[in-house]
């Protein structure tokens, strides 16, 4: 009893590694039964069904329909991320100078829309890109177009989507990244001669590195996974991996593929995150960071 009220004694104004623990305790218990637990099963029927192969993972690496599914899947994440990206960073700069008001509107804006449903914001998008939407009677109103364009089911209409649905994941991590910038920096630099363009390519953005590298993985990441809006916006011809899993699992009910396809996006989301830490060391060494 001495040895665990030893063990649980707070060290000065910090808690002891013993209530640390045990306070930490529910968090790796949910960890480890909701995700740790389902994600080895499900990866565990990718080599062990029918019988212990690696079948499922070289069709999945080989098969050039599957490949091609997961290289699409590639780049229009890489393509969100860097449309949002341009649209983010603005954005946040913009929230990062502002005060009062100002500020309390554009973070509602931001903000709001992560009230609603992702079902609903996707849903909004087809009503405005259907053949009579909002988008092509414009067009059509101004002469710019003369018979309504193809804006649904394109991949197009995936990627103004997911844009939409991930950028204040991206506008946040670098709102705070660029508000924690003394501002004392840019006044240096405006005294010592340096223009805005110069100012924000050399001090603002590599200061502001570590919320674009933070906000660009997650952006990244998430999108990988996403099944909603490209199952609802997109066509058979521009499917993504999360919408092949779920085919192959509740369509063909090949599970081991099925299981395979998410053995090899969970690989390839561990090695962009070991990748992003060793960049981020780098960015760090070399005084990015604010």
């Amino acid at each position: 009893m001495r040895t665990i009220a030893r063990f649980l004694e707070p060290d000065g104004r910090f808690l002891s590694h013993g209530s640390v623990l045990l306070l930490m305790a529910p968090f790796f218990a949910l960890l480890l039964f909701a995700f740790l637990y389902p994600m080895i099963s499900i990866l565990s029927l990718s080599v062990l069904e029918p019988q212990p192969t690696l079948a499922n993972y070289e069709r999945a690496l080989l098969d050039p329909i599957f490949v091609g599914i997961l290289l699409r899947t590639l780049e229009i994440g890489l393509t969100v991320t860097v449309v949002a990206l341009l649209m983010a960073f603005p954005v946040a700069l913009l929230m990062a100078r502002s005060s009062g008001p100002k500020i309390v509107l554009i973070t509602a804006c931001i903000v709001l829309p992560l009230w609603s449903s992702v079902l609903v914001r996707t849903t909004a998008w087809a009503v405005l890109l259907q053949r009579n939407g909002l988008i092509n009677e414009t067009l059509q109103f101004l002469s710019i177009t003369d018979e309504p364009l193809k804006l649904l089911y394109t991949r197009t209409a995936v990627v103004l989507a997911m844009t939409h649905v991930l950028l204040p994941f991206m506008v946040l991590p670098i709102y705070g990244s660029l508000k924690s910038i003394p501002l004392n920096y840019d006044r240096a630099a405006e005294i010592m001669g340096a223009g805005p363009l110069r100012r924000l390519r050399e001090i603002t953005i590599p200061l502001a590195m570590p919320g674009i590298l933070s906000g660009s993985l997650m952006v990244f990441l998430m999108s990988l996974g996403y099944f909603i809006t490209p199952a609802l916006l997109g066509s058979p011809q521009e499917m993504m991996v999360s919408t092949l899993i779920s085919q192959q699992i509740t369509v063909l009910l090949d599970w081991p593929f099925g299981a395979a396809l998410v053995g090899v996006l969970t690989l390839f989301v561990l090695a962009v995150t070991l990748l992003f830490g060793k960049v981020a060391r780098f960015d760090r060494l070399m005084g990015a960071g604010a």
